[in-house]
């Protein structure tokens, strides 16, 4: 067993099942790929369960019918001939569940009945003892319920209700229910605490984390040698004094925005205007655009010479790009769903040695270290070049930034809480009160 601080014996490996708001070969991974994996690693067997979906999918969306008639098939499949095994330790469960109408009550019990079979019955035929049940979202209750289980877990990411086409009250009465019934709940910002912790105590706020040791990479000598080890040779041939070749062409100083470019989560009009006053800074962004969330202002900041969309990366290779940055940038539009976020990036860009630059989101609220926030153009101009000015983090202030926010560590604290109790109850009630986060 571990203690509060994640120090201690170490926890004896448990049976899991997670469900996911993800789908386990989203190329972005997430909080929920992340914890599986970890769990997975230390001999837990976990049944992944990816997501359910929110909303119905857009008539007009390439997008989501693809990805819909994907999940039937994978469904059919999970449903016939039990989840796949796609990794060691992991197995993944695709939902076969009806795509519109969740908010009839005849559709919501047919999905929930068609969960609970296939959860249940993999829980029987694997011998999952009482498992652990690990949550991103909450309509997974009756799907559990005749399952034996052992703690239930909320680990709350994101504010769900204020995604564009999701029913909020639905989601909000579902999360309520949820969180009365859980051991512990965990969440990734403050103000997603103080929607939760009135109605279970036993709630802590922890802050998203990083794999300081892939990522630190990008601050390490011979960090090219290491990094193109298992790339594919296209990748590793890439590599030019340290850096990818499409890196290396860029003239300095590079300013690095990495994600997914959504036009509800990226402030594009702040990149644009901070591009045209800056035309010497070089922009570089590396993520896709996702269908039904393009915006017309990233097809004209992409226009621009001193902006530098290199599309996809894959995760292996993302220090190897940061290496040769000298400011990471987290443009975030602010709007409620986005307001409480606490984006991964920012551990990752302080691990790889980047000062960082943000918009005022809640998390940016008290001061961190290796942080500056502008929310209109001058001042995010402004906490820019303060940065540039300033320098990289030497190794010694990255490791002191990062400080214990990586994945293991904050996992090791989450498991000390939830264990901390004796068995499910659902009452909230942590073991001492005193050890609130």
């Amino acid at each position: 067993m571990v203690d509060a601080d994640g120090k201690g014996s170490a926890l004896a490996a448990q049976d899991c099942v997670l469900f996911s708001t993800a789908d386990w070969d989203e190329p972005y991974w997430t909080n929920k790929q992340h914890t599986a994996s970890i769990l997975a690693a230390r001999g837990w067997r976990i049944l992944y369960v990816e997501s359910v979906g929110f909303r119905s999918p857009k008539v007009g969306s390439g997008r989501d019918w693809k990805r819909l008639w994907r999940r039937l098939w994978r469904g059919v499949q999970s449903l016939v001939l039990g989840p796949p095994r796609r990794a060691e330790n992991i197995w993944v469960l695709s939902p076969l569940m009806v795509p519109a109408g969740h908010h009839l009550p005849f559709v919501s019990a047919l999905n929930q009945a068609l969960l609970r079979f296939s959860v249940t019955r993999f829980a029987r035929s694997q011998r999952f003892q009482k498992p652990v049940v690990w949550t991103y979202h909450p309509y997974m209750l009756d799907s559990i319920a005749t399952l034996p289980r052992g703690p239930l877990v909320y680990h709350c990411v994101d504010d769900i209700a204020e995604i564009p086409g999701v029913d909020v009250v639905a989601f909000r009465t579902a999360q309520q229910a949820l969180v009365e019934r859980c051991e512990a709940v965990f969440t990734t910002a403050m103000s997603l605490k103080e929607v939760c912790l009135p109605f279970n105590r036993n709630t802590h706020f922890f802050g998203n984390v990083v794999d300081d040791k892939h990522f630190g990479t990008a601050r390490a000598e011979g960090a090219a040698t290491a990094l193109s080890t298992g790339l594919s040779a296209g990748l590793s041939a890439g590599l030019s004094a340290g850096l990818p070749a499409d890196l290396a062409a860029i003239p300095e100083p590079r300013l690095i925005y990495h994600g997914v470019l959504s036009d509800f989560k990226v402030d594009f009009p702040l990149l644009l205007e901070t591009a045209k006053a800056r035309p010497h800074w070089q922009w570089v962004i590396i993520g896709e655009e996702r269908e039904g969330q393009r915006s017309e202002l990233f097809a004209q900041l992409s226009r621009m010479p001193n902006v530098h969309p290199l599309g996809y990366r894959p995760y292996q290779v993302l220090p190897q790009y940061l290496r040769g940055m000298q400011v990471g940038v987290l443009p975030t539009l602010l709007n409620d769903y986005t307001r409480s976020m606490f984006p991964m990036k920012f551990y990752e860009y302080l691990a790889a040695g980047l000062p960082v630059v943000s918009t005022p989101l809640d998390f940016a609220n008290e001061p961190r270290a290796g942080l500056e926030v502008g929310g209109d153009r001058d001042a995010f101009i402004a906490a820019i070049e303060k940065q540039l000015a300033r320098g990289k983090l030497s190794a010694d202030e990255a490791r002191e930034a990062v400080g214990e926010n990586t994945w293991e560590a904050r996992l090791d604290k989450m498991l000390a809480i939830t264990f901390r109790r004796s068995g499910p109850g659902g009452t909230g009630q942590p073991a001492s009160l005193d050890a609130l986060a």
